[in-house]
């Protein structure tokens, strides 16, 4: 008897997990294909602010600030005929050295590859041709019909450093 009611909750509960992993879910409870409506009472419940609403390449790209979360400068929600496709969430640590941009690198590559299984390498250059450095390191996961992006730029020119963290979500 017990063994025939762990595997019934093993075939429960076993699909219920596998289709979570079968992608990378947008942030902050969103799902992908949500309408710009839905998403835009989120982001009014949330506080936050809609700096922009452009358009490129066909799809509508919003601009938002006031998102609260550490070092997140702000994000990007991407629609594609009206419907959410892609979150760039961008990270600014003004005050941080490269050695804390490389850690928090390292723990968020782990955390995903925990999450999603190792990531694949899609970027790293280093450009020393002019007088400004341009760094870039990337990685990427791709979990069913969505992906995760996560990457690291650095632009320098002494006395000036910019650097960022992108964590991009994409529907595929």
């Amino acid at each position: 008897m017990r063994f025939s009611l762990t595997a019934a909750a093993a075939l429960v509960i076993l699909p219920l997990l596998s289709s979570a992993a079968d992608e990378v879910p947008p942030p902050f409870g969103f799902r992908w294909n949500d309408s710009t409506s839905r998403v835009e009472r989120v982001l009014k419940g949330a506080k936050a602010k809609t700096v922009a609403r452009d358009k490129k390449d066909g799809a509508d790209v919003w601009t938002v600030e006031g998102l609260i979360h550490p070092g997140l400068k702000r994000t990007l929600f991407i629609f594609k005929a009206g419907l959410l496709s892609q979150v760039e969430l961008q990270y600014e640590y003004p005050d941080w050295t490269l050695e804390h941009y490389n850690n928090r690198m390292g723990e968020i590559r782990r955390y995903f590859d925990d999450k999603y299984g190792t990531g694949r390498l899609i970027s790293r250059s280093r450009d020393n041709e002019t007088d400004i450095i341009q760094t870039l390191v990337g990685y990427q996961w791709v979990v069913g019909k969505s992906a995760l992006e996560l990457i690291y730029f650095s632009a320098q020119k002494e006395p000036m450093i910019y650097r960022n963290i992108t964590v991009t979500y994409k529907a595929l």
